[in-house]
């Protein structure tokens, strides 16, 4: 009898609401038409052996290894967490087939993890949801992977589907899914920088917002005041993460009701002000993103921003359908080192 389960789950693109799902906050993602592929078949041994057609190798780990710092570390850390959770009782043969980009901000490893999970659980039957899923995915980036994340990459791509977004409360986990506009597309470039949240920035810029949590004695940084932030005290950087976080709760908000309403002149705007945010108060764009973004908007985009958690990876910029080709033709003759990833919309 054949064992293998395979699955499929999509990558995300953050429409807006960036660094706050750690942060008590809301975010808006949205399911992109690239996904990922897994096949997994149960062993009877700790043996996990990883195939991917991304790389040449086959890995061959063990279940009591430790995170070493390359791909196959997110597939073996959800392995764990699906014995953890009784899906499975030994190791497994996994083979990956994915067009997600890794390093663009896309939700590669949450893919990765969420796949393994979801084919944990079907191989076992056990009902869990797929919330319970996106939770057990986080706890693979916080405790084995070591990545201080929040939940909004697990939640997209373990609940999303193609042609909504996802207005997600991080605190509650409640949800409503939006359509996305038909005359519109959000239009997913790398930026032709790759970058790893493990790298330690993120992590840095999480001990920010820590800090000042202490500060102000709440873990949900989005919902202070943004004027009781600017009048603390509070020494930078902490006071300008904690200032980001409030405000990009209030754009998440104003865009889910600007989607809904079918508002693209104020979603633009909101997402051009989540840029300029991330960019000043949370220092996680770079100069050759900031042009990217610039140039996107002034050929003609409603609206542009990094998405992901910085220091490179993609852009996300909203464009009318009939206007799409023509932009891209021009941004990407200006920008040779970025590439089109993906478009989603009605």
């Amino acid at each position: 009898m054949d064992d293998t389960v395979t699955v499929t789950v999509p990558g995300r693109v953050n429409v807006i609401g960036e660094h706050t799902d750690y942060n008590g906050g809301m975010v808006l993602p949205a399911a992109l038409s690239v996904s990922l592929q897994l096949s997994l078949t149960p062993r009877g041994d700790n043996a996990v052996i990883l195939r991917s057609t991304a790389y040449d190798e086959t890995v061959t780990r063990s279940l009591d290894e430790a995170a070493r710092g390359d791909w196959s570390d997110a597939a073996l850390g959800a392995m764990r967490e699906a014995i953890a959770m009784d899906m499975l009782a030994g190791g497994a043969e996994v083979s990956v087939n994915s067009a997600i980009p890794a390093g663009a901000g896309l939700s590669s490893s949450a893919a990765l993890i969420v796949a393994v999970l979801k084919a944990a659980r079907a191989a076992s039957g056990i009902g869990f949801s797929d919330t319970e899923i996106a939770l057990a995915a986080r706890r693979v980036e916080n405790e084995y992977l070591g990545v201080p994340c929040g939940i909004m990459d697990q939640m997209a791509v373990a609940a999303a589907s193609i042609g909504t977004a996802m207005a997600l409360d991080t605190k509650t986990l409640k949800y409503r899914l939006l359509h996305l506009p038909k005359d519109h597309e959000l239009t997913v470039l790398h930026s032709g920088i790759t970058r790893q949240l493990s790298e330690g920035r993120y992590a840095v810029r999480a001990g920010e917002c820590d800090t000042a949590k202490a500060y102000f004695e709440s873990d949900d940084l989005c919902l202070l005041g943004p004027d009781a932030i600017r009048d603390s005290e509070l020494a930078e950087p902490a006071r300008s993460r904690a200032l980001h976080c409030a405000t990009e709760h209030a754009r998440v908000l104003a865009a889910a009701d600007a989607l809904e309403a079918g508002d693209m002149q104020s979603l633009g705007a909101l997402m051009n002000d989540s840029h300029a945010s991330m960019r000043d108060l949370f220092d996680i764009s770079l100069p050759a993103i900031d042009a990217l973004v610039a140039d996107a908007a002034a050929l003609g985009a409603v609206g542009a921003r990094l998405t992901g958690g910085g220091f490179g990876g993609c852009i996300v910029a909203l464009v009318k359908s009939t206007a799409r080709e023509a932009w891209l033709k021009q941004l990407l003759a200006k920008h040779p080192k970025a590439r089109f990833i993906d478009a989603a919309g009605g």
